[in-house]
């Protein structure tokens, strides 16, 4: 295992220590500054039209200066009323003026006060409403899965177990990049901004509650703290974790992984398919694709095929699930299917914008 040095890994913890928060999918909502210019458009709006009442009826005003009122009188009458200063050196007179003001001028000053004071309690409350969202989200996640990194491991398992029906919103991003967790929950998945090598970072992921934990890290000895720290705090979670040396993938089983994936490797093997035999390239790599083509799924034994052997279903059976032994679909262990055993197989899902490996030309030598 090809590990750095104790003062090595302390460095890079001391490194990655960012204020670690909760990043919860954006609602569709307008831009910010868009709405403030709303509002303070509409603002000036009622101004305005307090200003040309007060103008067009300015016979019916006093003005303690000069007696007389103009038009920039108007506006400053409309101002000091509409924002309640109210300094009384111009006043109504006439009976008409007086019922403009009870009718109209009274609930545009209401108005002009909701306006203002409606956005300055937006903006004062945002983080309160933000902190209540979270606390209401944290209550009600439970079985959930937590995806250790986001790059491209990590988006595509998402992806995939996405694919089989499970819902955004229990799906917890983890990384210690503010972009990229931006960038997650831009796609509709909870952000945690921090180094998952931190307890107090999975803990805001709520790790001891997920169901299932991926590990996509771009280093081996990350993933190893990753596996040992999230074993420690879920023991019954299912584990699986990347590695890019398939040496590492031993120490990262011991550290608690149900299954590695050794990334490099994998690569390799397909590439070295590919080369032999293009055919058997192309079929590996649309298993690998999930939604079009052929998929690999994990189902249970339906009663009608209790008794039967793996040969005999419709479907085309890989390998069997029996308790927690997986057996070749003509390992003699197996016998006959039974009702708790679960199938391995392969089958044609709906064809989609990819074109079918049957319906693609083979590359030519």
């Amino acid at each position: 295992m090809k590990l750095p040095g104790h003062d090595a890994i302390a460095r890079q913890a001391d490194e990655h220590l960012v204020t670690h928060r909760v990043k919860l999918p954006k609602k569709a909502v307008e831009n910010p500054f868009r709405q403030v210019a709303k509002r303070l458009a509409m603002a000036l709006l009622v101004l305005a039209a307090t200003t040309f009442l007060v103008y067009a009826d300015s016979s019916g005003y006093n003005d303690n200066s000069d007696g007389s009122v103009d038009f920039l009188d108007a506006a400053y009458y409309a101002t000091v009323t509409l924002s309640t200063t109210g300094y009384g050196d111009i006043t109504p007179v006439s009976d008409g003026a007086r019922l403009t003001n009870i009718l109209v001028i009274t609930p545009l000053r209401v108005l002009f006060l909701i306006i203002l004071v409606g956005t300055t309690l937006e903006v004062l409350t945002e983080r309160t409403r933000e902190e209540w969202r979270i606390n209401r989200w944290r209550s009600t996640l439970r079985e959930h899965t937590v995806v250790v990194g986001f790059g491209t491991k990590g988006r595509s398992a998402i992806q995939t177990v996405c694919a089989t029906g499970l819902k955004k919103e229990q799906v917890i991003v983890v990384d210690p990049s503010a972009k990229v967790i931006d960038a997650a929950t831009a796609e509709g998945y909870a952000g945690i901004v921090g180094d998952a090598t931190r307890s107090e970072v999975l803990k805001r992921a709520e790790v001891h509650k997920a169901r299932k934990i991926i590990i996509a890290t771009q280093r081996d000895d990350t993933a190893v703290l990753v596996t040992l720290t999230a074993r420690q705090l879920n023991k019954a979670a299912k584990i699986v974790a990347a590695v890019r040396e398939e040496e590492n993938a031993p120490l990262l089983k011991q550290s608690g992984a149900d299954a590695v994936i050794t990334s490099a490797s994998a690569a390799g093997r397909l590439l070295g398919l590919s080369v032999l035999s293009p055919a058997a390239g192309m079929v590996m790599e649309d298993l690998i694709q999930q939604g079009s083509g052929l998929d690999i799924i994990e189902r249970p034994v339906i009663k009608a095929e209790v008794g039967k052997k793996p040969r005999e279903t419709e479907d085309l059976v890989v390998s069997v699930v029996r308790g927690h032994r997986v057996l070749g679909y003509d390992d003699p262990a197996v016998g006959t299917l039974e009702l708790t055993d679960r199938l391995i197989t392969i089958v044609r899902v709906t064809p989609g914008t990819q074109v079918a490996p049957d319906a693609r030309p083979i590359p030519e030598d």
